[in-house]
C-alpha cells in the first residue's frame, strides 16, 4: 500500500479500495483471457472495511465472480493485509456495447469463462439508495480533468472521492459504504454534493442540474456503537 491512497490517519481510503479492486478486475480479465477491451461499467459497489488497512501495509487481494445476470456480472473482492487488515468489496459490473453506450449480453466467451463458479447465482442491477429528503445540506464539488476516463465518464474511483470528502469533513471513518451510479457524470457538468446524517448512516447525492446521478450510503464506525479509540 503506497501514500497516495492513504487519509490524514495513514489508513486506505474508499477510492483507494475502488481503485485496486477495479485494477485487479482487469487483471483478472486479462490473465483469464477474455477480451480486456470489451467495456463495463460499475452500477454498484459495497466495501465492508472489517479492520482499515494502513500504509506499507502488504495487501493480498483475491477476486472472483459472484453471480451474473444478462447484461451485467458481479465481482467480489477480499483484501487481506499482513498487518492485519481485512476489507470485503463487491461490484456490479455492467457490459456495455461501445457503439451504442447501451447495455449488451454478456458474451458466450465471458460465460464460459466465469458461470461455472457462480452455480445458479443471479444478481439484481436494481438500485436501492432513495432520492434526497428536503433538508439535505448541499455543497459544490469541482470537478478535475483527472476524474474521467476514456469512455467519458466520472471513473468509479473517482465518485468515491467526495464520500471521503464528505465523511473526513464530518469527522467519520466508514464501516461499511455502498455507491450506486443512477446515471454517468460528464466532463462540464456542475456537480452539487448533498448530504443528511441519519443515524446509524450518512446518505450523500451527487446531482446535477437538481438530478440524481450517483448515491452513497455509509455506515460509520462512530454511529455503530463501535470502539475507535485503538483503531489504526
Amino acid at each position: 500500500m503506497r501514500w497516495g491512497d492513504v487519509d490524514l490517519g495513514a489508513r486506505l481510503r474508499l477510492d483507494g479500495i475502488a481503485r485496486y479492486v477495479q485494477d485487479l478486475g482487469g487483471d483478472d480479465t486479462r490473465g483469464a483471457g477474455a477480451d480486456p477491451d470489451r467495456p463495463f461499467v460499475v452500477r454498484r459497489t459495497v466495501i465492508d472495511v472489517v479492520k482499515p488497512a494502513v500504509a506499507d501495509e502488504v495487501l493480498h487481494l483475491t477476486t472472483f465472480c459472484g453471480g451474473i445476470g444478462a447484461r451485467w456480472a458481479e465481482r467480489r473482492t477480499s483484501l487481506v493485509g499482513d498487518r492485519g487488515a481485512r476489507i470485503e468489496a463487491m461490484g456490479l459490473w455492467v457490459c456495455i456495447n461501445r457503439a451504442t453506450g447501451r447495455p449488451a449480453r454478456l458474451a458466450p466467451e465471458f460465460l464460459d469463462l466465469y458461470a461455472d463458479f457462480t452455480g445458479d447465482r443471479r444478481v439484481s442491477a436494481n438500485l436501492t439508495h432513495p432520492d434526497p429528503p428536503d433538508e439535505v445540506t448541499r455543497r459544490p464539488w469541482p470537478l478535475r480533468a483527472t476524474d474521467f476516463d476514456p469512455l467519458g465518464h466520472m471513473n468509479n474511483a473517482a465518485t468515491w472521492e467526495p464520500v471521503v470528502d464528505e465523511l473526513t469533513r464530518l469527522g467519520l471513518r466508514p464501516r461499511r459504504a455502498t455507491l450506486e451510479h443512477r446515471v454517468a457524470i460528464e466532463p462540464g457538468d456542475q456537480v452539487t454534493l448533498a448530504s443528511i446524517t441519519s443515524e446509524p448512516t450518512v446518505q450523500i447525492w451527487l446531482e446535477v442540474d437538481g438530478a440524481v446521478k450517483a448515491t452513497a450510503q455509509v455506515w460509520p464506525r462512530e454511529l455503530s456503537g463501535e470502539r475507535v479509540d485503538d483503531a489504526p
